[in-house]
């Protein structure tokens, strides 16, 4: 599925976030240390190889809401943004530090001048947020932030599941979106 805002493609795919060889940059759904873990962590850190682990370190710990920047290595992207989402009924406000993901993910892309994002769920997997309230609020950030992008043209959620797919397709297709 795909929607236009403001000149902005958004697009929702079932699929790898591994395997977007036609984005400049995939989001990874991080842990504070920005090390291998499961989900989407793991298969990034396993995909971009040994180099990402020792590129994240300096960089850690993040706190939830912050993103940084690191080469791809091994990945197909020139990028990877790593993102801690927040740990839901731990960390608060929760969602006002999920919406800062995606705030401070894309602020990273346009000031590296990037044309094209991938973003998985964040904090719908081990960190227990309900799917369909991060879906909107994912979605509604983005679609917030469409106007006043420069250079990001594409934002595409890369969804690993049929149960995310379908919870954020009902949210993008809501005419009042946008």
């Amino acid at each position: 599925m795909e929607r236009q805002f403001h000149g902005l493609s958004l697009q929702l795919v079932k699929g790898d976030i591994t395997r977007q060889a036609d984005l400049d940059a995939v989001v990874n759904a991080a842990n504070a240390q920005l090390t291998v873990g499961g989900g989407v962590a793991g298969a990034i850190h396993r995909q971009a190889g040994p180099e990402l682990e020792e590129a994240c370190r300096p960089l850690a710990p993040i706190a939830p809401g912050d993103a940084v920047m690191t080469p791809a290595f091994g990945l197909p992207n020139q990028y990877i943004i790593h993102c801690l989402g927040p740990v839901y009924g731990v960390d608060h406000p929760a969602e006002h530090l999920l919406a800062r993901c995606y705030h401070k993910a894309l602020d990273l892309a346009e000031e590296a001048g990037l044309g094209s994002l991938g973003f998985p769920a964040i904090s719908t997997g081990a960190f227990g947020y309900p799917k369909r309230d991060a879906a909107a609020i994912a979605l509604n950030t983005i679609v917030q932030r469409a106007a006043g992008l420069a250079s990001v043209q594409t934002v595409r959620f890369i969804l690993f599941s049929d149960e995310d797919l379908v919870v954020s397709r009902e949210i993008l297709s809501d005419p009042g979106m946008g």
